[in-house]
């Protein structure tokens, strides 16, 4: 089975370069509709097509999306086009009717943390067998104080704080989504070189952090600490020895930042047998920093504009190995991959279940 699953045999773990960008096609944006801001949102019909392709999808398969609030999304995944602000407070009922979205990464709990009670309202939300996937706090997951232009300003005293960890991200997920936690995620965003140049102590902090951690598994049986990267030099196996003696995993990063995932598969085997955490945040062919640039080329994410059949197909061969290995898998993907993270998972769904 690692040999399926790892098919390139290759142990060592150097970064490598971008692969070619896949050809694009980008038809002109459709006029914005008028959003509705009251009325209930209702989840979009799926066609017969899409439901046999979730009924041929195992169970221990998640796929989702990152958040959910879009309203370019209507007629994809809500029966009509809803304001943000609405699809933000009620759109994940509606989402999780959608027969391939079984997950979902909560990625605004990067920017502040949530409480207990606003994780039980989003549990609430969605039905027993849908999982999280939840980013940390960049308070505990930023080695750097950023300004609003995201900056680095000063040293974060609170990076990898034990006690900040448990207490604003683990402990209030545990109780205000339970059993319905997929995978709690602690993105290490991009590190100074002066701590880059000390790597050996940053896995140490990582280390006591990680065993700081209450255990999940009595609460979220199927739930799992994994950890991303946005640093290729930490693609080692010091970090897959960290991870491996503290009961984490490695998040599988599809972001320009990092090489592409045939260089990253060392981590995933120093941790096999074990479970697939896979969060595809960005196309490749804008670069490391062309998030802006790609976020206002893809709007209003309701059309594949950059389909990156390359990235799909090696992930899908991630994913069935995983699974008939059966292992949990969540693979959440952004509007950034290709163009509409909907039609993105569909794509992939497709792509897991092609002969």
């Amino acid at each position: 089975m690692q040999d399926l699953l790892f098919p390139d045999g290759d142990a060592a773990l150097p970064p490598s370069a971008p692969s070619a960008p896949s050809p694009s096609l980008r038809p002109a944006k459709a006029a914005a509709p008028r959003l509705a801001r009251t009325a209930a949102i209702e989840a979009q019909v799926p066609d017969p097509a899409l439901q046999a392709l979730a009924e041929g999808l195992p169970a221990h398969v998640r796929l989702g999306t990152s958040t959910w609030s879009y309203p370019g999304w209507a007629g994809i995944v809500w029966d009509k086009a809803c304001s943000e602000t609405l699809l933000a407070k009620q759109g994940l009922s509606a989402y999780a009717r959608h027969p391939l979205l079984r997950s979902v990464c909560v990625d605004r709990a990067f920017y502040r943390p949530l409480s207990a009670s606003q994780y039980a309202r989003l549990s609430a939300m969605v039905p027993p067998d849908f999982r999280f996937v939840v980013k940390a706090p960049s308070l505990v997951t930023d080695a750097q104080v950023r300004g609003e232009e995201g900056r680095g300003r000063q040293p974060n005293p609170a990076f990898l704080s034990p006690d900040i960890a448990v207490r604003e991200f683990v402990q209030p997920a545990l109780e205000g989504l339970g059993a319905k936690i997929g995978a709690l995620v602690f993105q290490l965003s991009p590190l100074p070189m002066s701590m880059l140049a000390h790597w050996p102590q940053l896995l140490d902090r990582l280390a006591t952090m990680l065993r700081a951690l209450p255990s999940l598994r009595a609460t979220a049986p199927d739930a799992v600490i994994a950890v991303e990267v946005r640093d290729a030099a930490l693609l080692t196996p010091a970090l897959a020895d960290v991870l491996r003696q503290t009961g984490a995993t490695y998040c599988l990063g599809l972001h320009p930042k990092l090489p592409p995932i045939e260089a990253q598969l060392p981590m995933l085997r120093a941790l096999w047998p074990g479970p697939l955490v896979c969060r595809w945040n960005f196309n490749r062919r804008h670069g490391a920093y062309g998030y802006e640039a790609a976020e206002k080329l893809y709007e209003p994410f309701d059309r594949m504009v950059d389909p990156d059949i390359e990235t799909r197909a090696a992930l899908a061969r991630v994913v069935l190995g995983t699974a008939n290995a059966g292992q949990n898998v969540y693979v959440t993907i952004s509007n950034k991959a290709e163009g509409s993270a909907p039609l993105s998972v569909r794509a992939l769904a497709e792509a897991l279940q092609r002969p």
